[in-house]
């Protein structure tokens, strides 16, 4: 979804007074984290203390974090905690356990079926409270236990509802029907959630709310009445089947009623906490994995404008989180031995031999996302990611289908461009030009035999961890003794 936004004030129907608007903005903050040179801190094994980690993707999403953090929080019994730092129930984090069980993870974190272990969500998490009992109902069918006992939810984070996951699909609809590009969506809301506490931000739903049913429906009354307004506006084919499922779920009136009552399997559970849970938890000396959602070349600032998501998908989020913590971190970046993208938005490695190359078992072409896309391993984005999102190490997966080739230049008006620049902070005109750019160049293709050292050598960064295979025993630390 596009990221640009225009700045609404509204009055606030039901204030917090606790909310501390800039700190969720994260404005005004420096950030201090001592990081490890690699989880084990040393050829040894010697452990960290305590053991954190931060997974974050270095392409568009679907490298492999769900798998990476299952393996880490199986490693260390000490491990107690995954925080999903941002993002929402887009996310799609795929986990094979030893077992053969499969889980693609939207909202508990990735290590769920490791039964210490359990799910934070940070403030600038967005929770989609329906689907997340859909999720929970699912794990325990597949053996995980009570994921909702093992939950906690920061009060200010984010809700979506049934308004937004609405309004984001008409808009990409309207795009649609003006013969405009789409952005690409994955239609369940989360970036028109973060709109709405942007542009109105007195009509925002947050975690706090759920729990007050009064102050919620008076909420509720007033996004949907936001909701509608906005649609009314939009060029929208209403012959469009989906237009008109859409607006009915806009205009039905009982639809508060009835979602609030959906919600009460949750709010039957003591889920809220404030700031102060996860510097206890830290400074307790427990084992912290912060699970970022999407990949850094799909960052609100840093990825190719339009087609981004609403969130920060870098080390960001969780440093902010760490920030005042006396801790060593290590910031995993994970990636494919091949370069992949789900939806819109350019990708100039795109080859559609590769479907037939690299099958895939768990990522299907959504409604809204659109088609899996494939082709070789980009080098020249990696770098940029890598511009973007400082990490200490590297994490390659999909070595069970390791490719002979990668792209490590483009070719741009009989020039030859191996980086991209990096523009200043929250800068779109400069991610505009990147994107077309990107819609331009030709892709330089060369013949690799080592595929690890020709991605270390690009990167600049050593191979902590590589992955042969979906479950956690396909998985093994590089030139290192296994930890514990």
């Amino acid at each position: 979804t596009e990221t640009e936004t225009e700045t609404e004030t509204e009055t606030d129907p039901d204030p917090d007074p606790d909310t501390d608007t800039d700190a969720l903005q994260g404005k005004g903050r420096d950030h201090v984290t001592r990081a490890g040179a690699r989880a084990g801190a040393g050829a040894g094994g010697a452990r960290l203390r305590p053991p954190v980690a931060i997974v974050v993707d270095l392409g568009f999403g679907d490298a492999g974090k769900g798998t990476t953090v299952d393996f880490l929080a199986r490693e260390d019994e000490r491990v107690t905690h995954v925080v999903r730092a941002n993002g929402g129930a887009q996310a799609g984090h795929n986990v094979v356990t030893p077992e053969g069980v499969h889980h693609c993870f939207a909202q508990f974190g990735a290590a769920s079926f490791v039964r210490q272990v359990r799910t934070h969500h940070g403030p600038h998490m967005i929770l989609h409270p329906t689907a997340l009992l859909h999720e929970a109902a699912l794990l325990a069918e597949k053996g995980a236990g009570d994921v909702l006992a093992r939950l906690t939810i920061d009060e200010r984070a984010l809700v979506t509802t049934p308004y937004e996951q609405a309004l984001v699909r008409l808009r990409e609809l309207a795009r649609s029907h003006r013969g405009e590009p789409v952005h690409g969506t994955c239609g369940v809301g989360v970036g028109e959630t973060v709109r709405t506490s942007l542009e109105a931000p007195g009509l925002a739903v947050r975690a706090a709310h759920l729990w007050r049913p009064a102050a919620l429906r008076r909420r509720l009354g007033l996004v949907r009445e936001r909701a509608i307004g906005i649609a009314g506006s939009l060029s929208l084919d209403l012959d469009d089947p989906r237009v008109a499922a859409e607006l009915r779920m806009l205009r039905a009136r009982e639809l508060p009623d009835r979602w609030i009552e959906l919600l009460a399997p949750l709010l039957r559970h003591e889920l809220l906490v404030d700031g102060g849970y996860l510097d206890g938890v830290l400074g307790r000396g427990e084992g912290v994995i912060f699970e970022a959602a999407q990949g850094v070349l799909l960052d609100e600032w840093r990825g190719f404008h339009p087609h981004t998501t609403w969130s920060t998908c870098t080390t960001q989020r969780a440093l902010e989180l760490l920030d005042g913590h006396e801790v060593e971190v290590t910031r995993y970046g994970v990636l494919r031995t091949y370069q992949t993208r789900h939806g819109a938005g350019p990708m100039p490695s795109e080859d559609a031999r590769y479907r037939e190359r690299t099958p895939e078992a768990h990522n299907d072409e959504g409604n809204w996302q659109g088609a899996f896309r494939r082709g070789p391993l980009d080098l020249v984005l990696l770098r940029y990611a890598l511009a973007c999102c400082e990490v200490d190490g590297l994490v390659l997966t999909h070595l069970d289908r390791a490719m002979d080739e990668v792209v490590d230049a483009y070719e741009e008006e009989g020039r030859v461009v191996e980086a991209l620049p990096l523009g200043a902070p929250e800068d779109l005109t400069h991610q505009e030009e990147l994107t077309a750019r990107l819609q331009r160049v030709t892709a330089r293709r060369r013949r690799v035999e080592d595929l690890r050292g020709v991605i270390a050598e690009a990167a600049g960064r050593p191979l902590l961890l590589e992955s042969h295979g979906p479950r956690a025993t396909d998985k093994r630390w590089v030139g290192l003794t296994r930890r514990g």
